[in-house]
């Protein structure tokens, strides 16, 4: 089957430095041309993913909405082209808690290229349930879904002259006691702390990734971002969805009064797409107070970033348990 042209590759043009500490203002007015690129992101019909690639589109990139459900999918493709008239978007569908899908979906692939991934899909807070390969839903959505998803598109983002993986990972990581011997509730469920491990495991995967990448020489840049109080249905939309009308009442009025709009929670994640001069194993967070709203934000001072240990043994474990090996996977051990 012919593949689906894919515009021609160029250099990412220079911008706005990156921003280490607050002051200034970056809105997304601030992103260059985008082109001459190709982007995937995933969780785009609602919400921060829906924003990314709306923007993305709106500054020229042709971008893939990878979408779960079709209709959803449907829907939002409909309204992005609506509210971007230029838009070169196209609908695919993928469901990261089933590996074959997963499979399904970087088989398919239509392109020669893929020059941004941007690793937004994931589920919160969610009752106690078991992914259709048999992992605790917000591990196995969040984390190794992710993980397979990136590895099985690697040989496409190695294809690209300045390839770029953003994942998004959470403010809330900082908070995670993270248990390499539950992280897929082995040891029994605790809503709170299985998401927030998740989205630490977010964090470890993307800085392991740079080092990897770094140590094959490859040029590929791997960013983790995190988005800040953010209003979007995560936490009342899926499985969070038959939780009674109470839970959907309370959360309806907790996102109303505490969280920020969609564009502003997106904001983490198109900074670290789009800066051109961002350095790989960047992580993007707001500037405010405990990393709950503000401009994007280049942060290095956080403790995961430098536990290499850690995030190699869950580089190890996630192949094992998803059966993906990644091109970048050959590597020189840190010293210690």
């Amino acid at each position: 089957m012919a593949r689906t042209p894919t515009p021609p590759a160029t250099p990412v043009p220079s911008a706005t430095p990156a921003r280490t500490s607050p002051g200034d203002r970056w809105t997304p007015d601030s992103i260059p041309d985008q082109s001459d690129r190709l982007a995937l992101v995933t969780g785009a019909n609602s919400g921060i993913g829906y924003v990314t690639a709306r923007e993305l589109a709106r500054r020229g990139a042709h971008v893939v909405l990878a979408c779960r459900n079709h209709e959803r999918g449907r829907e939002a493709i409909e309204r992005l082209r609506a509210e971007v008239p230029h838009a070169r978007a196209e609908l695919r569908l993928l469901d990261l808690a089933d590996l074959s899908s997963i499979h399904r979906f970087a088989e398919g692939w239509p392109h020669d290229r893929l020059d941004l991934l941007v690793n937004n899909a994931g589920i919160a807070m969610v009752p106690f349930s078991r992914t259709a390969d048999g992992f605790e839903s917000q591990f196995g959505v969040n984390h190794l879904g992710t993980f397979a998803l990136t590895g099985l598109l690697m040989p496409h983002l190695l294809a690209a002259p300045h390839p770029r993986v953003v994942t998004v990972s959470s403010e809330g990581q900082r908070f995670a006691r993270f248990d390499l011997d539950n992280l897929d509730a082995e040891r029994g469920y605790r809503t709170l702390f299985a998401y927030i491990q998740s989205k630490r495991a977010n964090l470890y995967f993307a800085t392991e990734l740079q080092r990897r990448a770094d140590t094959a020489g490859l040029p590929l840049r791997s960013m983790a971002v995190a988005p800040g109080l953010t209003r979007t249905n995560v936490l009342t939309g899926g499985a969070n969805s038959a939780r009674g009308r109470t839970h959907a009442a309370l959360m309806r009025l907790l996102l109303r009064t505490a969280f920020r709009p969609a564009p502003e929670g997106a904001k983490t994640s198109l900074y670290a797409a789009t800066v051109p001069d961002l350095p790989g194993g960047s992580y993007i967070v707001p500037d405010g107070p405990l990393q709950l709203r503000g401009e994007p934000v280049l942060r290095s001072r956080e403790r995961a970033l430098r536990d290499a240990t850690t995030a190699r043994r869950l580089w190890t474990l996630s192949e094992r348990l998803t059966g993906v090996r990644h091109p970048v996977s050959a590597r020189t051990p840190p010293r210690s």
